[in-house]
């Protein structure tokens, strides 16, 4: 088990909960900070040789239809493997599932290591019930009748909400665009993985259940000047306006593509939680074309409305954000991606070095630069004097 978050032996309603990382019961893992933006049912039943661990788990699945992958999902906590997995994995399903927390510490750091209880928490993980087993209205009836109150997950709030996401339009002129697009075209991209710790290495894998996308890193410095100085021009600006950073690096270049012929998505995940990405700060994406439909930036803390940057232009969004690209419905999306961050982030990846599986690429420090050394400060100066003047 993995958690995140202050030691804590007790949850308390309106605060955000300890994350945590644990193995489900039969195959796959769960993680809390993946599972956000629903509301979620923690139910802690202690050890399955408990029979009241059957009766409450009965009672609180009776209302089974209730459970949405989209909206409301449950996750039983169990403390000691079932005499019979197979009774439990029968009523698993996309919404529900059990976790195996069979040294019991997810279990006392949520308080329920002296008394079974359940907790529900908002799309923010933030709990917003806590019923003990000894609750004197009854644990499961209590239970279920807050699960009937909850409303949709975009009216969680009691009103709209908006991601804290930058929209840009213009960063980059259609020509650029255009060039790009063809030099993909031309080239061709590669399966894009994702980053996965796995005993505290990070290292790159392909798995098309959570993403589907070809990418091409562009190599060539004159090309890569190109794309830096729009982005230092156009870009930079409004970064340090709306979200007070300066940024003065950029990880990657790549033109990415998700095709609608292979299903191009990208699951729900958070750019900087692993060991080897922790020094992204922002993630920028700038669509090259507008002829595809589907592939657009949800938000799930914040809803379902989803976002899209205009041809051109730009979509800045904090790493540590929640999000997911829905799946492409027709056509291509081209899109150029990066991560901005500083120069006390550059050093953490630098340190971070120790952190990556071995064949990963070890980060140097050379090629990142969003300002040349010789005209740092000048460079600096002139994307402060251009959002004054702006």
């Amino acid at each position: 088990m993995e958690t995140d978050g202050p030691s804590a032996d007790r949850i308390v309603l309106g605060d955000p909960v300890p994350w945590f990382s644990a193995p489900l019961l039969g195959d796959g893992s769960f993680s809390l900070q993946v599972a956000a933006g629903r509301w979620i049912v923690l139910s802690f039943l202690g050890s399955p040789a408990n029979p009241r661990a059957g009766e409450e788990l009965k009672a609180l699945l009776a209302d089974a239809h209730l459970f949405d992958d989209d909206r409301l999902v449950f996750y039983g906590v169990l403390t000691v493997p079932p005499a019979d997995p197979a009774a439990y994995l029968k009523l698993s399903t996309s919404a529900i599932a059990f976790i195996a927390d069979y040294d019991g510490a997810i279990s006392r750091h949520y308080g329920a290591g002296a008394m079974p209880r359940t907790i529900v928490l908002d799309p923010m993980l933030r709990a917003v019930a806590n019923i003990a087993w000894d609750d004197p209205q009854g644990h499961a009836r209590m239970v279920r009748q807050v699960l009937a109150s909850l409303p949709a997950v975009d009216d969680s709030a009691g009103v709209p909400l908006t991601a804290p996401a930058l929209i840009v339009p213009r960063v980059f002129d259609f020509t650029l665009c255009d060039f790009l697009v063809s030099f993909y075209e031309k080239l061709g991209g590669k399966d894009s993985g994702f980053l996965l710790d796995s005993e505290g290495k990070t290292a790159t894998v392909v798995d098309y259940r959570i993403k589907r996308r070809s990418d091409l890193l562009l190599a060539a410095p004159q090309l890569r000047d190109v794309v830096r100085g729009q982005i230092v021009r156009r870009l930079l600006p409004a970064v340090d306006r709306f979200f007070q950073f300066q940024a003065t690096r950029m990880d990657r270049y790549i033109v990415a593509c998700y095709d609608s012929e292979v299903g191009g998505h990208f699951y729900r995940h958070r750019d900087n939680d692993n060991a080897g990405a922790r020094h992204r700060r922002f993630a920028v994406s700038i669509n090259l074309n507008g002829d595809f439909d589907g592939c657009d930036l949800i938000f799930p803390e914040f809803g379902r409305r989803a976002y899209r940057a205009p041809h051109g232009g730009a979509v800045v969004f904090s790493c540590g954000a929640l999000h997911q690209v829905t799946p492409v419905t027709r056509g291509r999306r081209y899109a150029f991606l990066a991560f901005l961050y500083g120069e006390a982030d550059a050093a953490l990846r630098e340190s971070n070095n120790a952190k990556l599986h071995q064949g990963e690429q070890r980060y140097s420090g050379l090629s990142d630069r969003l300002f040349p050394e010789a005209d740092c400060q000048s460079e600096q100066q002139q994307a402060r004097s251009a959002a004054s003047y702006a």
